[in-house]
């Protein structure tokens, strides 16, 4: 017989739902415009890479450390602190004139970078142990809005300013300004006084650490997870572009669709899947689910066949570009010979496992480890989460950059895939993570 604690309260949910999307919002109008911006500026190729790298290393050295201080002092001024640390990331880009601003900007907003960390505690205090991954999942499609709606604006914005590359910053900065204000007035303190951890020192953003949590029985398996699939999914939602132009002769318009429609299923699946999932068959079978999904993705991605879309022009392609067959810089593009819709058909049918298991499995890990954290080290136990997470992030530009340069454009997915493979092994014999 269900009980109201079988149901999850989305009352009590809302307000983080809300907050977290619009913190998102922010987040993703920026990110379509940074290596523009950048391209601006006279960055180089390893330049923006190095820019792209910014937020997830200044995260993964601050994520634990807000995470330790939310434990000790409250969800909300941790929250509060880590959004006015955004909004004004946010204004140095709007009002940076060169790459060194630029770069401020990033870091501002990547030592701040505990939203989220900060948002899941918040979540698990507000849960219990069968409505946590379900409430999880609705961080996970704000998510899925986010980079749904935030591409959108981004692109809307500068084709009404004329390529102003302020106006995006300016309107990132506003979401984060109405996050700020819906946590002041609208958001409750989850952690009561008398639940905070005063006692133990705050987590120190080292590898030591990190190491240490992965001898935790249980959650030490789920961060090194969280580790190995966020650097998979990350390298894949990195390199799929350039790989649809090498493999398709997909330009940017055709990319942004793809991810439109990946948001789209991450939104089905996380705000509504993961729930009835989880109820249905728990954390393991979630997490068993999400591994499988993603490596049939990444595989079926890497055997996309090399088929030019029927409107493809390789001229066209080269002008936009600003490349051609005898530049230093030249792309590697297919052929008129061969166009057709079958190629693309193809990959769309890979991203539907993709999305599934890159929706599946961030929030299930991160409710898993906090059903097996402490009520005390929730906070710290997720700023770890997501320091494990940032670093996947701060390392997947170059290694996946050198895989596909050096072994070819199959090579990242197919690598990934074997990763995954194992941590879908490894995950069917272990029995206390989940």
């Amino acid at each position: 017989m269900k009980t109201d604690s079988d149901k999850l309260d989305f009352k009590a949910i809302l307000p983080i739902f809300v907050i977290v999307l619009v913190d998102l919002l922010g987040l993703t109008i920026i990110i379509p415009l940074l290596p523009l911006y950048a391209t601006a500026f006279g960055a180089s190729p390893l330049m923006i890479g190095l820019l792209g790298s910014v937020y997830p290393v200044m995260q993964f050295v601050a994520a634990p450390v807000l995470g330790s201080l939310s434990d000790r002092y409250g969800r909300k001024p941790v929250l509060l602190i880590s959004q006015i640390g955004t909004f004004l990331g946010f204004l140095l880009l709007g009002v940076a004139n060169g790459l060194p601003l630029l770069f401020i900007s990033r870091l501002v907003d990547g030592i701040s970078g505990g939203n989220i960390s900060t948002a899941q505690a918040v979540i698990s205090d507000s849960t219990n142990e069968k409505t946590r991954t379900p409430a999880m999942g609705m961080i996970g499609a704000a998510f899925g809005l986010g980079f749904t709606v935030g591409p959108v604006i981004a692109f809307t914005s500068l084709a009404a300013s004329g390529n102003n590359y302020a106006l995006p910053a300016y309107i990132a900065a506003a979401c984060s300004l109405v996050s700020i204000l819906l946590t002041t007035f609208w958001l409750k303190e989850s952690l009561p006084p008398e639940k905070r951890n005063l006692t133990k020192s705050l987590a120190r953003p080292s590898f030591s650490n990190m190491l240490g949590a992965l001898k935790l029985p249980g959650i030490g398996f789920l961060l090194l997870l969280m580790f190995a699939q966020q650097g998979v999914f990350f390298s894949f939602e990195q390199l799929l572009p350039l790989f649809t132009l090498n493999r398709m002769g997909m330009n940017a318009s055709g990319n942004a669709a793809i991810f439109v429609f990946v948001g789209i299923i991450t939104v089905i699946v996380q705000g509504g899947l993961v729930r009835i999932w989880s109820k249905k068959f728990g954390d393991r079978w979630l997490i068993l689910l999400g591994v499988s999904a993603l490596a049939i993705g990444l595989f079926l991605t890497a055997l996309t066949p090399a088929q030019a879309l029927p409107s493809y022009s390789r001229s066209a392609i080269q002008a936009e570009l600003k490349t051609s067959d005898t530049a230093k810089n030249k792309v590697v593009l297919p052929d008129e010979s061969n166009k057709g819709w079958f190629g693309l058909g193809w990959l769309m049918v890979a991203m539907i496992p993709a999305a599934v298991g890159g929706a599946v499995l961030s929030p299930t890990i991160n409710s898993a480890i906090s059903k097996r954290a402490s009520p005390g080290e929730i906070g710290r136990m997720l700023g770890l989460s997501a320091a494990f997470s940032s670093a996947a992030n701060a390392i997947t530009p170059t290694v996946g950059g050198a895989i596909y340069q050096y072994l070819g454009m199959s090579a990242p997915f197919l690598i990934g895939t074997v990763i995954l493979v194992f941590f879908y092994v490894q995950a069917r014999k272990k029995t206390d993570y989940a």
